[in-house]
């Protein structure tokens, strides 16, 4: 005799939420608010600067500080900003990598620590102080060096014309140290966060310490050293003080690619510092509008850096 047991259908339970405590609450509305805030003024810069700077549009002229159109006296600055911050990214990238590495992996914890408090420091120092110490430390150093390349290899068009100390290879290398501790303290943490498992097996199969970091940590970390750069070529393109101070280029500048002449092309941000202060009517307009110009491109580089750190960790 057999007998049958109803069995019941199983119900599914849902987790109870854990309490919310007012704590939370209050740091979780905090945050929110001060990252719209945050986005508020950000849009807030925008808007100014595109009323502000839209009425520039027909300037020529003496209103484009003698340029025939709004678009070259832009398209001037544009490019000497992007030309020097470029420079300072291939002077400072292999430094920050060199120096995250020996931070991460080569130097013991008691050393490591100390130095890289003092990169993170560098980071407050102001930049009118690197100005001053690229002024006049540094370039009168390296004018032996550029009268040396301006003779003997000015067939090279990085190197052609007159030598002279405030030029954009040497505004170029201050803007290199200001952006060596953001890139720096990224890729850091982009090396730190290599799983030490992937590590471990290549230097169990034999690996040298730098075959490993070539086999299982720049693997790793490709996408957080392209942001890390990409970030730091952001901080380059708004820099200001530094580069007016050091950079002896006059209005718009010159288009030519010397890295050693003091025939140089000027940047947006160096450009408004000389100029806004003796600006009125339709200059202020246009400097406004150059201003849009580099907003708009260090937005771009910014937000180009971030999504791909961010596309970077989901992979990981």
């Amino acid at each position: 005799m057999s007998t049958t047991v109803d069995q019941q259908p199983e119900v599914e339970q849902t987790p109870a939420k854990p309490p919310t405590r007012a704590a939370d609450a209050v740091f979780s509305g905090t945050a929110l608010g001060a990252g719209l805030l945050v986005i508020l003024f950000l849009a807030g810069v925008g808007v100014f600067l595109t009323l502000r700077g839209l009425p520039a549009l027909d300037a020529s002229g003496e209103s484009a500080y003698g340029e025939p159109s709004i678009w070259k006296f832009v398209g001037m600055l544009l490019f000497g900003t992007v030309y020097a911050s470029v420079i300072a990214m291939i002077i400072v990238t292999p430094l920050a990598i060199g120096l995250a590495l020996v931070i991460s992996h080569y130097a013991p914890k008691r050393l490591a620590k100390p130095v890289g408090y003092l990169v993170d420091l560098l980071a407050a120092v102001p930049s009118v102080v690197f100005g001053l110490w690229g002024l006049e430390v540094l370039a009168p150093r390296l004018l032996p060096a550029y009268q040396w390349l301006s003779e003997h290899a000015s067939w090279i068009p990085l190197f052609n014309g007159s030598a002279n100390q405030r030029s954009l290879l040497t505004a170029a290398i201050v803007l290199a140290l200001m952006a060596l501790p953001i890139v720096t303290a990224i890729l850091r943490e982009v090396f730190a966060q290599t799983p030490r498992a992937h590590e471990e097996a290549a230097l169990a199969l034999g690996a040298t310490r730098w075959e490993m970091i070539k086999l299982a940590v720049f693997p790793y970390a490709r996408s957080g050293m392209v942001a890390a750069v990409l970030l730091g070529l952001g901080r380059a393109l708004g820099e200001t003080m530094a580069v007016a101070m050091v950079l002896s280029a006059t209005g718009t500048g010159h288009l030519t690619l010397s890295l050693v002449s003091g025939q140089n092309p000027n940047t947006i941000a160096a450009f408004i510092a000389n100029y806004f202060a003796n600006a009125s009517g339709s200059k202020i307009n246009t400097l406004i509008f150059a201003g849009l110009a580099l907003f708009l491109l260090t937005f771009i580089v910014n937000f180009a850096g971030r999504w791909i750190a961010t596309r970077g960790r989901a992979k990981g």
